[in-house]
């Protein structure tokens, strides 16, 4: 097939109903139009943060058919697939590895479609088609390097296959196994875990009102508040919050249905929340904030009212977020998560392919050795 290959600074160039027709199926709410529409519109995803769309489309005959969200990055923060060591390596070397390419959703470390196709496309041809021109566009720049962060699977492997390095982490992940409700949940945990979550949960619990917003029931001052939230805490944890106010209202505005607000309330006053999205099967815990140091308060509003909210609607996961061995204990177990590289120079990729496979070697080992002494469900 003939297909003619497009750089976008913005998703906007594309447009909603072109970009959505590729990523709407995919049910990943962070690939959408919307989404990635928010962190640029709203200034947190842009030139000036180090974040510059190459947003790339393949076309035929005028018809969408694949598209891969694509940034120009001069730095490597807000990707959560550190390769700080490799930059300075190369750069101790004489080498500049800033800029480089990057597919990725900005600051949201959740396993995804990347490159997109559209229903009834040839798969390998499109995702050959995207990739080649990924390369083509690094090469034309000069850069460094193009990286691919949390693609799915099924993505990762095709990617492992065309040449690219394939490096793997893990995330803590909650998964129903037919639980039924909260009770169930617990029931399948040790009896010392049962009685810690439980006594985790009333102390967080007491003399607060606990909501869970969602929809039209997310107001300004909701995001007035978590803002508020995200702003104090990020600012402790990392420094430099990355996304702006602007960026809750707009996907507050169209991204309502497929958004939970969980926050924590004193006499009507609010002290915490945490942001969650929707999925098609799974619930993504985003980010969190408190302006109060309350035992286990983090606990509950991000992992245990997001594993009450994923049994009352069906949901079959929680993804909570990058690391954190704390959420073993409240059961979520360790599971791969993938990134794929593309590196021009040649000393460099043969360093960071050696690297790499005693990584995914040390990786396999510490998620092995998690489920095996450190997983709170009871043996069958």
């Amino acid at each position: 097939m003939t297909l003619t290959a497009r750089v976008h600074q913005t998703v906007a160039e594309v447009g909603r109903e072109a970009w959505d027709a590729l990523a709407a199926p995919t049910g990943d709410p962070f690939v959408t139009f919307d989404f990635l529409d928010a962190c640029e519109a709203s200034g947190s995803a842009v030139p000036r943060q180090g974040w510059a769309g190459r947003h790339l489309t393949l076309e035929r005959d005028g018809r969408l058919t694949g598209a891969l969200p694509l940034w120009l990055k001069g730095h490597s923060q807000g990707e959560y697939v550190f390769d700080h060591a490799w930059a300075q390596a190369f750069e101790r070397a004489g080498g500049a590895y800033y800029p480089k390419l990057l597919s990725a959703v900005p600051f949201t470390p959740v396993t995804g479609p990347r490159l997109l196709v559209a229903p009834g496309e040839d798969v390998d041809a499109v995702r050959a088609g995207l990739l080649e021109a990924a390369i083509g566009l690094a090469e034309r720049m000069d850069v460094s390097s193009l990286h691919l962060n949390f693609p799915t699977g099924q993505e990762w492997d095709w990617l492992g296959a065309t040449g690219l390095l394939k490096r793997q982490d893990m995330q803590f992940v909650w998964r129903d196994r037919g639980y039924g409700d909260f009770e169930g949940f617990l029931a399948a945990l040790s009896s010392g875990r049962r009685k810690s979550i439980r006594r985790e949960r009333r102390e967080a619990q007491t003399g607060l009102d606990i909501r869970t917003l969602t929809g039209n029931d997310i107001k300004s001052e909701h995001w007035d508040a978590f803002f508020a939230f995200y702003m104090d805490t990020g600012s402790r944890k990392w420094g430099r919050p990355y996304l702006t106010r602007d960026f809750f209202d707009r996907v507050g505005s169209t991204m309502a249905e497929r958004i939970v607000l969980v926050m924590a309330f004193d006499d009507g006053t609010p002290l915490a929340g945490a942001l969650n999205f929707i999925g098609r099967d799974a619930l993504y815990g985003r980010q969190w904030g408190t302006l109060v140091d309350r035992p286990f308060l983090h606990f509950e509003l991000c992992y245990y009212q997001a594993i009450d909210f994923a049994l009352a609607r069906g949901l079959g996961r929680v993804e909570a977020g990058a690391q954190g061995e704390h959420k073993l204990g409240r059961g979520y177990l360790p599971e791969r998560v993938h990134s794929a590289h593309w590196i021009a120079h040649d000393g460099l990729r043969r360093a960071v392919a050696d690297h790499l496979e005693g990584e995914r070697m040390a990786v396999d080992a510490e998620m092995s050795m998690l489920r095996r002494e450190g997983s709170p469900y009871r043996e069958t």
